[in-house]
């Protein structure tokens, strides 16, 4: 009897953990995937300081208070235990059931969206009952195969144009962040304070990202982790020496989120009193039409926000098969239920992050770096204080070099084609400058539909694309529509 031959190559699985996550076969392994899920942690912690400054309030008599329609408000502390929790539940979810190494977390735009349009109009229990009623809508296109359907039919020259324009937003996160680009006097933007690097704060931010950028360029492993530790220690040593303190209206040159300094404790028991604290009463709180746009305008930010985040990880990730990403109805029904269980929590819609970016440039290509940023997000829920002396300051870097990387998928779009070009640059610079990923796509999505056919090329245009397309334009009319409908 001929022995069967079982010598693995370099390639084969093995041992279970790498058969499930499928490490060698992405060329992964399991070091680099906790590399990349304790970077993408760190990349996107900041949204545990800063979802509930969003959301939440210390007191009803803060005049920057957000309070709903009864006066109430959501408590800092509360917001944080929740978005926490809902992060790392979700993200390790995505990690077991897609097997992507893509982080979820309360969505930056839906969360303003609910703390300054919706819970205006009505309870904060009704407001979050809003953002489960639209993951559950999206939930829906999700089984049907309508949301994957849609996902496909994007034209690769816009999925590249997305990818490009997500590098370039994240960028501008980092650098209005760490306080590098800010609002000028007279101008949209400007550098740092007055037209200079004025503070400690930014300083150690061109430092950090100095530094990371040598290490990433010289291919150091964990260039982005170590620049982000060297970071945060060169700001405990800068505010230790000057005290800088933390910003706010009086010290604008202070750190703007996280603050290095040695905590007054590393433990605190996280306080999760808002789960399950949703209704479904703003059917009855405001006229159902009005619930019935708000839900519309929550839909598309959640729906387009992940495909074009999606679209521009898995292009970095290099996980693409024939210009489409595996496993995407998977992906796109755990982002369904981040959805739910963000509204559910009253943490706001979770979504797919931008921020997982980081992780994939360190090398993550798998769930299972998901596994490790999930369980982080779980930790932090009791150690909040310790992570808060990590300053933006030092963190913003990664999504700099990030955005340095994501970049370079521009040389996938014909330029030398105008009724292509324009859509791709329109997707690419609506992005940052209007602070949305959706904005971007509609505008791509609006103006390629638009040029194809007047160029005679209307056939090129998905069906769906056109759907979307008048979705879009919808949805860019939302004021005036619900004006003319009130």
């Amino acid at each position: 009897m001929v022995q069967e031959h079982t010598e693995q190559g370099p390639d084969s699985p093995r041992g279970g953990l790498d058969r499930f996550f499928k490490l060698s076969a992405r060329g992964s392994s399991v070091g680099r995937e906790v590399r990349g899920g304790l970077v993408t942690f760190v990349a996107m912690a900041y949204i545990i300081v800063l979802n509930p400054l969003i959301l939440g309030s210390f007191s009803p008599d803060d005049p920057a208070a957000k309070t709903d329609a009864t006066g109430a408000i959501l408590g800092v502390p509360q917001v944080a235990a929740v978005t926490a929790l809902v992060a790392g539940v979700m993200t390790i979810v995505m990690g077991l059931v897609a097997n992507f190494p893509f982080a979820l977390a309360a969505g930056l735009g839906i969360n303003a969206l609910v703390a300054y349009t919706i819970a205006p109009q009505m309870s904060w229990g009704a407001a979050m009952g809003l953002v489960l009623v639209n993951g559950i809508v999206v939930l829906i296109l999700v089984l049907t195969g309508v949301r994957t359907i849609i996902f496909n039919a994007v034209p690769p020259a816009l999925k590249a144009a997305i990818a490009v324009g997500i590098g370039l937003f994240i960028s501008l996160i980092g650098l209005v962040d760490a306080g590098f680009v800010t609002q000028g006097d007279g101008t949209p933007v400007q550098l740092g304070i007055a037209g200079s690097i004025a503070t400690w704060p930014t300083a150690v931010f061109v430092v950090t990202l100095l530094v990371m950028a040598v290490l990433v360029a010289r291919g150091v492993k964990g260039g982005i982790l170590i620049g982000v530790v060297a970071g945060t220690v060169l700001a405990l040593v800068v505010e230790a020496i000057v005290g800088a303190g933390p910003s706010g209206p009086d010290n604008p040159a202070g750190w703007a989120y996280g603050y290095p300094a040695a905590p007054d404790s590393v433990f605190g028991v996280p306080d999760l009193s808002l789960l399950g604290s949703v209704n479904f009463d703003a059917w009855v709180q405001i006229p159902a039409i009005s619930a019935a746009l708000l839900v519309f305008s929550l839909v598309l930010t959640d729906f387009f926000d992940t495909i074009g985040t999606m679209t521009g990880l898995g292009k970095q990730a290099g996980l693409e098969k024939n210009g489409t990403l595996p496993n995407t109805s998977r992906a796109l029904f755990v982002d369904s239920l981040g959805a739910i269980a963000g509204g559910a929590g009253s943490a706001s819609s979770n979504t797919v992050y931008v921020e997982s970016a980081a992780g994939i440039a360190e090398g993550a290509r798998t769930g299972l770096a998901n596994l490790v940023t999930g369980g982080l997000f779980l930790v932090a829920m009791f150690f909040t204080p310790l992570y808060e002396i990590v300053p933006i300051e030092a963190a913003a870097p990664a999504l700099v070099i990030v955005g340095a990387l994501m970049i370079r998928q521009v040389a996938d779009i014909d330029f030398s084609d105008l009724a292509v070009a324009l859509p791709a640059f329109l997707t690419i610079v609506v992005m940052p400058f209007t602070y949305s990923i959706t904005n971007g796509i509609g505008a791509g999505f609006v103006s390629y539909a638009v040029l194809q056919a007047a160029t005679g090329r209307a056939r090129n245009v998905h069906p769906l694309m056109w759907v979307v397309a008048a979705a879009f334009v919808v949805y860019f009319g939302i004021g005036p529509l619900r004006s003319l409908l009130a």
